[in-house]
């Protein structure tokens, strides 16, 4: 059978995938500021122009951090069958997030131990990464070697910018066309949400700033001022007491893993208040001043169920009541970030394939969920407008942004199988077909 050749195929090159992981995480593509994305495209380029793949360097020019320090960067690899037919993308974004404390491993070593493959990037995603160009080199010889033509075409990108938004990134080329529906017509993104597990898509999200105003005057005289500070915090204790409790009470029936995340949400990532304080030479001696000003950023995720003007129109209603309960109260809300929720239909080709696949290499079915965060799905479904698309590939969710993640080099095995796998179906070849090797 075509699935046998293919498995073997990828089991084969056990040892390139090892290693081509390696070499991923040992170019530290930190975003931000967006180091090593230029690195890290002309050594895919390279790579994947010796096993016949044509190249473009995509530059996203005037996007969203894009200068000259730092330009954004991104790789397209694509490989044309034999004869026409529908195109696959293989979708990995190459920045990883700053490696924080508390690391006992290299974070930029790649070290292999036990069978776990450890660095910064080695779950999200630059192993997701790795399988998919395994699993397309094996389609593509195995094919070969059966005396198969292969129809359509596979494509391959490394995109930046997915852990600050995409918009350097898989977001630039949708609006460029590359993932418009008469060019790509299926499209796996290899994130890490367990080899047994599709995922159909994601939460929304709407980050906010809220402002609350105050007056200046001096410390030892406060009663001359107002303070800012005291009014976030009333802003606080409202969140705590009537809006964190009413999100607790929305559910969805969207597959969201883990099970806390399928209710509406909302943390708060910062809060600052008064003057700024000197980077160099501070004492740790405030000014004795009122802060007039106070701010923090929310991070609101919400359900498909939900609609983003409700959203905002909550904490709008908030900051009214809050406002109608303190004197000299004054507020403004400026939105920073948003993105509707996203979900694939399970009968969807791309979700059906996978399934399948899974099935073939794990002897399970697998189990179908839904982000609680955002990834690049939202902008292939949003401005490239093509629905067929998924997050599939190895690494556990749960590793991503911590000290010592790692990758299972048998989970990336086995997820390239059924990526390999999944291809040949959506490109037109029969995996059950018998094989002539």
């Amino acid at each position: 059978m075509l699935t046998d050749q293919l498995k073997r195929a990828v089991e084969q090159r056990r040892d390139a995938l090892i290693s081509l992981t390696q070499s991923l995480i040992q170019i530290p593509t930190i975003n931000p500021p967006g180091d090593r994305y230029l690195d890290i495209c002309e050594y895919l380029a390279d790579r994947l122009s010796s096993t016949g793949f044509k190249i473009e360097m995509i530059r996203a020019e005037g996007a969203l951090a894009d200068s000259s320090a730092h330009p954004r960067w991104n790789v397209l690899a694509r490989y044309e069958g034999a004869r026409p037919g529908p195109c696959l993308h293989f979708n990995s974004h190459h920045d990883v997030v700053e490696t924080g404390h508390g690391w006992t491993k290299d974070p930029f070593g790649g070290a292999l131990e036990d069978g776990r493959i450890y660095g910064r990037g080695a779950c999200d995603m630059k192993g997701g990464l790795a399988a998919s160009i395994i699993a397309a080199e094996a389609l593509i010889a195995a094919a070969e070697e059966a005396g198969l033509e292969l129809p359509g075409s596979i494509e391959i990108s490394a995109t930046a910018d997915e852990e600050s938004g995409g918009y350097g990134g898989v977001a630039y080329l949708a609006e460029k066309g590359y993932f418009s529906p008469e060019r790509v017509q299926h499209v796996i993104i290899p994130e890490p949400l367990n080899k047994d597990r599709i995922c159909l898509g994601h939460r929304g999200v709407w980050w906010a700033e809220i402002e609350t105003k105050g007056r200046i005057a001096h410390g030892s005289m406060p009663f001359l001022g107002t303070c800012a500070v005291r009014h976030m915090g009333a802003v606080l204790a409202e969140i705590e007491t009537h809006l964190l409790p009413l999100l607790a009470s929305k559910t969805t029936a969207m597959p969201v893993v883990p099970e806390g995340a399928k209710q509406s949400t909302l943390n708060i990532n910062s809060i600052h208040g008064g003057e700024a304080e000197p980077e160099d030479g501070y004492t740790g001696f405030p000014s004795p001043c009122v802060p007039d000003r106070c701010r923090i950023i929310i991070d609101r995720r919400f359900l498909i169920e939900e609609s983003l003007d409700d959203v905002k129109a909550e904490i709008s209603a908030l900051m009214e009541r809050v406002r109608s309960q303190r004197p000299d109260f004054d507020y403004e809300i400026k939105p920073l970030h948003e993105v509707q929720p996203s979900m694939t239909d399970q009968d969807a080709p791309v979700v059906v394939a996978v399934g399948a696949a899974i099935q073939q290499v794990l002897g399970q079915q697998p189990d179908f969920v839904v982000s609680p965060g955002t990834y690049d799905q939202k902008h292939i479904d949003r401005i490239g407008k093509l629905k067929n698309c998924i997050a599939y590939g190895p690494g556990i969710l749960e590793l991503a942004h911590q000290p010592d993640e790692w990758v299972g080099v048998e989970d990336m095995i086995q997820s390239a199988q059924v990526m390999a796998i999944a291809a040949a179906q959506l490109l037109g070849l029969d995996p059950e077909r018998p094989s002539s090797l």
